[in-house]
């Protein structure tokens, strides 16, 4: 039975308050006027600090951005700012003068409810993100329900999927509960440990296991709080995604941020003016209309969020050019993660370009743009630019020029966590089953892995089927055992953070095994620096009650 549809999608944008308030702070908090010198001038600053909540997102930004143009205080500017004036100053500084800085003042909160595990990662991969998605490691996803592609009236094609994606959730509950079975046999309970502490943590380590099962059909849930340029390329780049979820997903986005928001606050402000209008009916009038006016987060600011021209244009013909560069070279066996060599910068660009729009690994595509003369690769460059409009941001291919580049094939469950990582630089290539799959170690101990193979043959060959009816329709499932490759291009502060940070024991074992190769590619090239890695060793035995 097909149980989710694309039309359950939710979006709210949440704002704080629907009134504007200003937080009233104490005195102490303003500096007390220094003493004054002998010539009359003050030996101190005279510093002023409070904090503001209330007030809409977009007169927010508006409110900081008259510093740079008025001497007024923010408590003046506020009390002389309407939603009016603030779409007017927005539209001529942000709209005419590409002032797009002014978007960064204003933060909006948005909950996207119902979506599938395959539309939150192209969601979130956003280098200025911060968010929070349902975890896989602590929620049971079984009755998630999932999303199901338009298989153009193909009503065989779309029960075979429903049955795929029912048969995996079933596998998903299976595993969840053998794994825990053998993790229980395997590790006595501690006497100090209570016997609900002791099942959760193993669970959990269950669930570690089974989730390579979920397909990216299954849906989640997630928050996210980003500041209205962020929304606004965000939105762009969703309504420029191939996938139709995700385009439908990007309009939702752009309905929420200039429709009326979901006010928290609504149902007691409600109660409250019931209250005002039983005993003075002309005040409860005037109560009502400030208190329970519609709050928009972002009208003005997201009104010109359209698909990305630019980079729907460039994606194609770069994906022409990189068939075209690769054809006939087979995908080689690669490791787990790669450090690859420096070049030059042209090198980079041009082969960073080709690589978001295949399967190769970095180290290939870089061999065959070497061998091009440097007029060729001046013509991919080119492709990644003669599209390019007035306002529009350099693609993320442009992003060159880091020390360290690792190139890494790891499952796309693991790499949903590593995704989270924005101080770097992540080059994304596509979905595909060309890589294989990931088999956790314990589930083999377990004495699984000829049902957990066999789940993944059968899906392989499903995938193939439903792509029968577009190019995208059977990615949705492939289970998150499946390898996504990944160029992920920083500096030494950040590749340290990783590797110290994700190699941790109450780490997924995923990631481990990644941040842990990180470190040790680094060592091998710079073994002087090794020292300053304070890497935990994922070969050493783990103490599988400790998270």
């Amino acid at each position: 039975m097909c149980n989710t549809t694309p039309a359950q999608i939710e979006i709210s944008a949440i704002p704080e308050w629907n009134k504007i308030e200003l937080t009233p702070m104490p005195d102490a908090i303003t500096t007390k006027p220094a003493a004054k010198e002998k010539n009359g001038t003050s030996s101190g600053p005279q510093v002023n600090v409070f904090a503001v909540h209330g007030v809409e997102p977009e007169v927010q930004a508006y409110a900081m951005a008259k510093y740079s143009r008025s001497a007024l205080s923010m408590k003046e500017s506020l009390k002389e700012i309407s939603e009016q004036k603030a779409e007017q100053f927005l539209n001529t500084f942000y709209f005419q003068y590409g002032h797009r800085s002014i978007a960064d003042l204003a933060h909006l909160a948005f909950a996207i409810e119902k979506l599938s595990i395959l539309a939150a990662i192209v969601l979130v991969d956003e280098q200025r993100w911060d968010g929070q998605e349902r975890s896989t490691r602590y929620q049971n996803f079984k009755k998630s329900g999932y999303f199901i592609p338009d298989f153009g009236g193909d009503e065989t094609l779309q029960a075979e999927y429903c049955a795929t994606v029912d048969f995996l959730f079933a596998e998903y509950g299976a595993f969840t509960q053998e794994m825990l079975r053998y993790y229980t046999s395997q590790v006595p309970r501690p006497g100090g440990m209570a016997e609900e502490q002791y099942t959760r943590t193993l669970r959990a380590r269950a669930f570690d296991n089974s989730r390579y099962l979920l397909p990216l059909a299954t849906n989640t849930s997630l928050g996210q709080i980003v500041n209205a340029r962020t929304l606004e390329t965000q939105i762009a780049r969703l309504l420029t995604s191939p996938y139709a979820e995700v385009r439908r997903l990007g309009a939702l986005l752009k309905d929420a941020a200039k429709d009326a928001a979901y006010n928290v606050q609504a149902e007691s402000l409600r109660a409250l003016v019931e209250e005002i209008k039983a005993a003075n009916p002309e005040l409860g009038a005037k109560a009502e209309q400030q208190l329970l006016r519609p709050t928009r987060v972002a009208p003005t600011l997201v009104k010109y969020a359209n698909a990305n021209e630019y980079e729907s244009q460039t994606r194609s013909e770069l994906e022409h050019a990189a068939a075209e560069l690769m054809e006939g070279v087979p995908l080689h066996k690669a490791p787990l993660v790669d450090l690859v060599e420096d070049g030059p910068l042209e090198v980079e660009i041009a082969a960073t370009l080709l690589y978001s729009a295949c399967h190769h690994s970095y180290r290939q595509v870089t061999e065959r743009v070497q061998a091009l003369t440097a007029a060729q690769r001046s013509e991919v460059i080119d492709l990644g630019m003669c599209h390019r409009g007035q306002y529009d941001e350099l693609l993320r291919g442009f992003h060159a020029g880091q020390q360290l580049k690792f190139d890494i094939l790891m499952d796309v469950g693991g790499f949903r966590d590593m995704h989270r990582h924005r101080r770097c630089t992540q080059i994304e290539q596509g979905f595909t089953h060309q890589h294989g799959y990931d088999t956790p170690p314990d589930v083999v101990t377990a004495g699984l892995e000829p049902r957990y193979e066999a789940a993944m043959q059968r899906v392989a060959h499903a995938c193939d089927k439903a792509g029968a009816s577009g190019p995208h329709a059977g990615l949705y499932l492939l289970p998150m055992a499946y390898r996504k490759r990944t160029l992920f291009k920083m500096d030494f502060a950040e590749a340290l953070y990783i590797s110290e940070l994700r190699s941790g024991p109450a780490g997924h074992f995923s990631y481990r095994n990644v941040a842990y190769a990180m470190y040790e590619e680094v060592a091998k090239k710079y073994p002087s620096l090794a020292k300053y890695f304070r890497v935990t060793d994922v070969n050493q035995p783990m103490d599988l009650l400790k998270r």
